[in-house]
C-alpha cells in the first residue's frame, strides 16, 4: 500500500521486518518442541533463541536461490553457527510461512477490532446527539416520509458491530497454524511438534493440511474486510449525497486553509468520503482473487502467494485507514438541522400523504378508494405547487370523512418520532449508557409538532 493511505501500527505488521521475525518465532518454536521431544539438546536451543535474520544478507542469498525461506534460513545460520542444523527440521517452507501469516492476521484483526470499536462508539454518540433531529426519508431518491438523523446514525452504528462480529469470526478462522511437512502427512514432523509449537504460538493446530493452510480460510477473511468496506462505502456515499448543495443537510469537515477546488474557491466538497468509496472499489478486487486463490493444483501450488503478497496486507493497511477516516468524519461531521427541517417542507405536505389514507380507511373507505383519492390530490399538488393540505381542504369528498381538526392532527411531524426512544433502548442506544463518551456537543433536539 502507498505511504500515504499507510497507518504506522498496520504498516509495522505488514513489515519485512514484522514478517520474518514471525518466522522465526514459528522456527523458535517449533525447535522448543522437538526439545521436548528429546531430538536437540537445550544447548542448541538456547543458541537458536539467539538466531537473527540478517535482512541484507538475505536479500543477497535471494537473488541466487531465487526461494525466500533458503534465503531466509542462510541469513539466521551465522548468528546460531552449528546448531542452525536443527532450525527447520522436517519442515517445508510453507509450515513457516503459513503459520507466520496466521500470526499476522491475528495482529491485524486487533487493530482493525479496535478501530472499529471507536467507529461504533463515534456512530452512536451522534445518533443520540441528533436522536431526535428531523430529516426526510428518501426511497429511490425521492422524498418518503420523515425520519430523523439519529436514526440513520444508529442504522450504521449497528451494521458497523455485525461488522465486527464477522471480523472476530474470520479472525478466528485465521488463527490456525500448521506443521506438518512436505505435503501434510506429518512423515518428517511428528503431530507432536505441531501441537506444541501451535500452543506457543497460542495458534490452533489446523485438523488436516497438505502443504498449506487452505485458502478458503483467507478468502473468509479478506471478503469480511471487503464488507466492511461496502458498509464504510454505504455511509459514505450517504453523507456525499447529503452534503449536496441542494440541501446541504451535514457536510464532511472542512478545515481552516482547505481548498476544495484549484479552480473555484468556494468549493467545499465530500472528498474523504469520495476516497471511501473508491477505496471500497479496490477492497472488492482483493475478495475476488482471494476466492480465486481457493483453488490450486493438487496438494498445492503458488499461483496464490504472489497476489497474497499484494492482497493481504494491502486490505488490512486500507480497511484500516478507511475506518480512521470515516471516524474522524462522524466525529467533525457538521449537521445542519434547519436544512432539514426546510427538505421537509420541500414537498408542501406530501409527506403526510398515507396518513391521509390511512384516516380514511379508519373512516370506512375501501384501500382502493382511500388511495385514488389521497393521490388525485397529491398529483394536484406536484404539479401545482399548492399545499396539500390547501387541496385536501377544498376536496369535498375528502372533507365528508375527516373534519378540519383531525386534518390538523394528521400534519404532526411528531407522529414519526414516537417510537424512536424504543428502536435507541433495543439497541442499547441510551444516554446513560454512553455517558462516559459523550461530548458537551452532545445534546437531543426535539422534534417540532407542526411545521
Amino acid at each position: 500500500m502507498i505511504e500515504r493511505y499507510s497507518r504506522p501500527e498496520m504498516k509495522r505488521v505488514w513489515s519485512d521486518e514484522n514478517k520474518f521475525s514471525k518466522w522465526l518465532d514459528v522456527e523458535i518454536a517449533v525447535c522448543e518442541a522437538w526439545v521436548k521431544l528429546g531430538k536437540i539438546p537445550n544447548t542448541s536451543l538456547a543458541k537458536i533463541k539467539m538466531a537473527k535474520c540478517d535482512l541484507n544478507l538475505m536479500a543477497k542469498i535471494v537473488t541466487e536461490t531465487h526461494h525466500d525461506m533458503t534465503a531466509f534460513l542462510g541469513s539466521i545460520a551465522p548468528s546460531v553457527g552449528q546448531d542452525a542444523r536443527f532450525i527447520h527440521m522436517g519442515l517445508t517452507s510453507s509450515d513457516v510461512m503459513d503459520t507466520a501469516l496466521s500470526l499476522q492476521l491475528v495482529e491485524s484483526s486487533k487493530l482493525l477490532s479496535a478501530g472499529m470499536k471507536t467507529l461504533i462508539e463515534a456512530l452512536a454518540v451522534k445518533a443520540i446527539e441528533h436522536k431526535y433531529t428531523l430529516m426526510i426519508g428518501r426511497t429511490h431518491g425521492i422524498h418518503a416520509e420523515p425520519t430523523t438523523f439519529g436514526l440513520k446514525l444508529a442504522l450504521w452504528m449497528e451494521e458497523m458491530q455485525r461488522n465486527r462480529h464477522r471480523l472476530e469470526e474470520a479472525a478466528k478462522v485465521t488463527a490456525f497454524g500448521q506443521i506438518s511437512g512436505a505435503v501434510g502427512t506429518y512423515a518428517t514432523v511428528p503431530m507432536e511438534v505441531e501441537e506444541i509449537a501451535c500452543a506457543k504460538l497460542e495458534l490452533t493446530p489446523a485438523p488436516i493440511s497438505n502443504q498449506i493452510l487452505q485458502r478458503d480460510r483467507h478468502a473468509q477473511f479478506i471478503t469480511t474486510l471487503a464488507i466492511c468496506a461496502a458498509s464504510l462505502e454505504k455511509f459514505a456515499t450517504e453523507i456525499r449525497l447529503l452534503q449536496k448543495t441542494e440541501s446541504r443537510e451535514v457536510e464532511e469537515p472542512f478545515q481552516e486553509g482547505q481548498t476544495g477546488s484549484s479552480s473555484m474557491p468556494h468549493k467545499r466538497n465530500p472528498e474523504l468520503c469520495e476516497r471511501i468509496c473508491g477505496m471500497a472499489r479496490l477492497m472488492r478486487g482483493y475478495a475476488l482473487t482471494s476466492m480465486e486463490n481457493v483453488a490450486l493444483w493438487h496438494e498445492r501450488d503458488i499461483s496464490h502467494s504472489s497476489t497474497e503478497r499484494i492482497i493481504l496486507p494491502d486490505a488490512c493497511l486500507l480497511l484500516d485507514y478507511m475506518i480512521d477516516v470515516f471516524s474522524a468524519v462522524i466525529t467533525n461531521l457538521n449537521v445542519y438541522p434547519q436544512n432539514m427541517l426546510k427538505g421537509l417542507e420541500i414537498t408542501r405536505g406530501l409527506v403526510f400523504s398515507q396518513r391521509i389514507m390511512l384516516a380514511l380507511i379508519d373512516k370506512g373507505l375501501s384501500r382502493q378508494e382511500a388511495y385514488k383519492l389521497t393521490q388525485r390530490n397529491a398529483m394536484k399538488c406536484w404539479k401545482t405547487g399548492r399545499k396539500f393540505m390547501s387541496l385536501l381542504k377544498s376536496d369535498s369528498e375528502i372533507m365528508q370523512q375527516i373534519n378540519p381538526e383531525e386534518l390538523d392532527a394528521i400534519f404532526d411531524y411528531y407522529f414519526y418520532t414516537v417510537h424512536v426512544d424504543a428502536i435507541f433502548q433495543r439497541l442499547g442506544l441510551t444516554a446513560s449508557q454512553w455517558k462516559g463518551k459523550m461530548t458537551q456537543k452532545s445534546t437531543v433536539r426535539l422534534a417540532p409538532k407542526a411545521l
